[in-house]
């Protein structure tokens, strides 16, 4: 089970000369297509005057979707050693648009390609890589006499509070990460009990809690 990737913690940006033609990179951590496409007609409008505008693109914990384009270069010049250095640098939910502007000498396919992946590398190298975790959320609703018991579990196992509530009925969002979910749960369960961890997973919850995903 994949439940952590790395990303970019925020947008940063590179440049690469050769031959009078300049190549500049922006990166950006995203998290879905709409808002990359975004990026790259924001970056058209900007840098209207540039010949080409090409990308590449990869989501998802694992890196399962990816996108690169060419925009007008030669097929395989400039997306592909873009999306190389999002994944020479394993990243995921990022975008990078390299912008060129051109200098009147042709690079031919060797120096389009190296010069496309270096802007990106740039980009990246000037960027802060974090750690994401993927996370299981759910809603733990309870009835007001469970309160003590569900508030020193949530303590005592240092689980992550994302949101409560306390109005007709307590409500507390928690996220747990996704390959520590079931044991969590379970050793959830044995506190309110305060009952084993084999004891617990032969019980059900107790009587006017509900746990709920989201």
């Amino acid at each position: 089970m994949t439940d952590s990737y790395r990303t970019i913690a925020a947008p940063s940006t590179g440049e690469f000369k050769d031959r009078g033609s300049k190549f500049i990179a922006y990166a950006w951590p995203v998290r879905t297509e709409l808002e990359a496409l975004q990026h790259l007609e924001n970056l058209r409008k900007e840098h209207f005057k540039a010949r080409h505008h090409c990308f590449a693109w990869r989501f998802d914990p694992d890196g399962s979707r990816f996108r690169s384009n060419d925009d007008g270069e030669p097929s395989g010049t400039a997306g592909r050693p873009i999306l190389g250095q999002i994944d020479s640098f394993t990243l995921t939910y990022v975008v990078v648009v390299v912008v060129r502007y051109f200098g009147g000498t042709l690079l031919g396919t060797s120096g389009l390609i190296n010069a496309y992946r270096e802007a990106a590398a740039e980009a990246l190298r000037n960027a802060e890589i974090i750690e994401c975790l993927v996370k299981d959320f759910f809603l733990l609703d309870f009835d007001y006499a469970l309160m003590p018991d569900v508030m020193n579990a949530v303590k005592k196992l240092e689980l992550e509070v994302l949101r409560q509530s306390f109005e007709e009925r307590g409500q507390i969002e928690i996220g747990i990460r996704q390959s520590e979910t079931q044991a969590t749960l379970l050793r959830f369960k044995a506190q309110l009990w305060k009952v084993s961890e084999e004891e617990a997973a032969g019980v059900d919850w107790p009587s006017g809690l509900l746990v709920k995903a989201f």
